[in-house]
């Protein structure tokens, strides 16, 4: 391997033939005077004779301006990252139409004005050996090349000869310096550190779900993301039909994610948390921790079920239709088969209400017919229109609201316990009882298990849209019932599905991942684990993990793969002021800092921080040169992460959740957001477990 000394930026285009680096850098200005034209064709696009109405030249002109955002050249992010020198021509089907047998990988496919490739989209089955390829398994590369930059500017190359018997096997120092390097602002994507493992889930197939269970800096976000930007590469017209979603925690975890796609092209992507896919109330109020449990288990959907359907009686009275002089008359028996029909067929509360009263009006017209009359599908569209038909529908089969549905089984305790009989014993009935009577839908205060329970109710009267793929990341939080309502989402399509078991922190965080598949309606899906981790310092997670045995003992501890061991250090603190002090440490250092602390806490430690005269934001608030302090209640700390983090008082986030083991995986997230740097501060003891 060889790692040139950087260079004079200013390189011309036509670079002399024995300085690798110029050459280099000349393809580089090259490729992206290349994307400029590449952008500045499609702003020139006139629509004007192309659009044949209003409503076209609005979606072409939409689709123009995707388009062009797509194509931006973003300064500070490298056009590429790698080459691939093959010893033969690959197969012109796998080359994107391009000839030869160098291949430089990129974000983005870009050619010239001839249409020639000079950066290949790294998710194009060419790019795959610059993952996969080894000194075992070459895949017929004879060279790989990696670039090192800083801001967009090309300094460094460092060459691996995979076809070279004589060349050992070396770590690449700019895979690690590019996996180590600060972060300031939203999280990166990975485009150029992809590792092998991480590419097999990354390329797996739209037709499958995928589980991955990973440590902390494991990269299963990054992973599952990726994945969705190869599925739109690999299937772009089917997604395109149908859809794709990133579900996340919480705001701040979606706002720190959302520029990783954008940066590979893609904007299609929708995201959303699993409250904004439930929002058919206003969610005001909150549960118990008891009343949460009842309500996200997967028994609910029974009791709903049977709540709805117990609205459906069979009919004692006839129906007479009158239609000019004649009178047609449909018998209680012959209505109470139709019902029993369309119970028997498990269709949609909904959709068989719609269909009953087009079966009462083909029992007229087969008396109709009976009777010598020809009556076609305007009739039986006007019979089935007849009031006498209306009114028998909303007496056997009434219209139901999923909401008031919701509120008559929380407020009504002979209504929950009919309905709940054999379900939910009486102790969890009355767990989930409101104790004061609500007047309406409007004036209750829904918690977000109620919104989940609304929408399942919502799902059995009216077929929930499924999309074609969703990424369901931090997966472990999630109740049974919210499982259910993201499967409902991906019901015809396929699912990513990411989270860490050990770092569950509610009281109803999943308990196996095949448990967790079943209640996503996706139980053939297959689980992967990742366990190297490249992004927590090696002596940091190894002081976290001291945990795992009292949270998750099964699981495989991360094994932290980087030659840098960190920084880390557990400090005794007399008050905030040493908690400010060790900030301001920190601070020194480039890159972002976080300070989490229990969310009690928070106010102190923000009047401290305050005082001490040091600007900090929230959580989800994008970090700058000038502010790269977050303050973090450990609750909302899970996804996010920091070049250096300030842990305050560890026994103070175990302590500010119902239960210990809940405490202590609290603790190990917060313990795990740190990439180069961890200062431990705390006045209490440290919790035991920590040993």
């Amino acid at each position: 391997m060889s790692t040139p000394a950087p260079e004079p930026l200013d390189a011309p285009l036509a670079a002399p033939l024995d300085d690798p680096l110029a050459r280099e850098r000349a393809h580089l200005s090259a490729s992206r005077a290349a994307l400029r034209a590449m952008r500045e064709d499609v702003e020139a696009l006139d629509i004007k004779d192309v659009a044949a109405n209003w409503v076209n030249a609005q979606v072409l002109s939409r689709q123009i301006d995707e388009r062009i955002k797509a194509l931006a050249d973003l300064s500070d992010t490298p056009l590429f990252f790698g080459r691939l020198d093959y010893l033969h021509a690959p197969k012109a089907d796998q080359a994107e139409g391009a000839e030869g047998e160098q291949f430089y990988i990129g974000r983005r496919h870009v050619h010239d004005a001839d249409g020639d490739p000079m950066v290949i989209d790294w998710r194009a089955p060419v790019s795959q050996p610059f993952y996969r390829a080894s000194k075992k398994d070459p895949m017929d590369v004879g060279l790989r090349r990696r670039f090192g930059y800083t801001g967009g500017d090309l300094t460094a190359y460092e060459d691996e000869h995979l076809s070279d018997p004589e060349e050992s096997a070396k770590a690449s120092k700019l895979l690690q310096q590019e996996i180590e390097r600060p972060r300031v602002g939203p999280m990166r994507d990975i485009v150029a550190t992809i590792q092998p493992e991480q590419d097999e889930i990354v390329r797996s197939g739209l037709g499958g779900t995928v589980c991955v269970q990973g440590g902390p800096g494991t990269g299963k976000t990054a992973v599952g993301l990726h994945r969705v930007a190869y599925l739109l590469y690999a299937h772009r017209e089917r997604l395109a039909r149908t859809g794709t979603l990133v579900i996340g925690p919480n705001r701040s975890f979606l706002h720190y994610i959302e520029q990783v796609l954008p940066a590979l092209g893609e904007l299609a992507v929708q995201q959303a948390t699993v409250d904004d896919l439930v929002a058919h109330v206003e969610v005001r109020g909150t549960d118990e921790a008891a009343a949460a449990v009842v309500k996200g288990d997967a028994r609910m959907a029974e009791v709903l079920r049977r709540a709805l359907y117990a609205h459906v009686s069979m009919p004692t009275e006839p129906v007479v239709v009158v239609r000019g002089s004649r009178r047609w008359r449909v018998p209680a028996y012959e209505l109470e088969d139709v019902v029993r029909e369309l119970l028997e067929r498990d269709i949609r509360y909904g959709a068989a209400r719609e269909a009953l009263p087009q079966r009462i009006a083909h029992a007229v017209l087969v008396q109709m017919e009976r009777a010598g009359e020809a009556p076609d599908d305007r009739v039986q569209d006007a019979v089935a229109r007849n009031s006498a038909v209306k009114a028998a529908v909303k007496a056997v089969w009434p219209a139901v609201d999923p909401a008031k549905l919701v509120l008559r089984l929380l407020t009504d305790a002979d209504f929950l316990a009919e309905h709940a009989a054999g379900i939910l014993d009486e102790d969890e009935q009355k767990t989930i009882l409101w104790a004061k009577p609500v007047r309406s839908v409007k004036s209750a205060r829904w918690s977000s298990a109620d919104a989940v329970l609304i929408d399942e109710a919502t799902d059995l009267i009216q077929r929930t849209h499924s999309l074609g793929h969703v990424v369901l990341d931090e997966a472990q939080d999630l109740s049974p019932m919210q499982y259910r309502s993201v499967g409902r989402r991906c019901t015809t399509g396929s699912a990513t599905v990411l989270g860490d078991l050990a770092q569950g922190t509610t009281p109803w965080a999943t308990r196996s991942w095949d448990e967790a598949l079943a209640h996503l309606g996706k139980r053939d899906g297959v689980i992967e684990e990742l366990t190297a981790g490249f992004r927590v310092p090696t002596d940091v997670i190894r002081y976290a993990s001291r945990l795992l045995p009292h949270i998750a003992p099964g699981l495989t501890p991360v094994a932290s793969v980087r030659e840098n061991p960190g920084f880390f250090e557990v400090r005794t603190a007399t008050g905030t002021a040493d908690v400010v002090a060790a900030c301001e440490e920190l601070l020194g250092n480039e890159g972002s800092t976080g300070l989490i602390a229990a969310d009690a806490r928070i106010p102190a430690l923000a009047e401290a921080l305050t005082a001490a005269g040091i600007t900090y934001l929230a959580p989800g608030e994008e970090t700058t040169r000038e502010t790269r302090l977050t303050l973090v209640p450990a609750s909302l700390a899970k996804g996010l992460e920091y070049d250096y983090v300030a842990l305050d008082e560890p026994q103070a986030v175990v302590d500010g959740e119902p239960d210990e083991r809940t405490g202590l995986r609290r603790l190990y997230v917060a313990l795990t957001r740190a990439v180069s740097g961890l200062i431990v501060t705390h006045s209490a003891p440290l919790p035991a477990q920590l040993g």
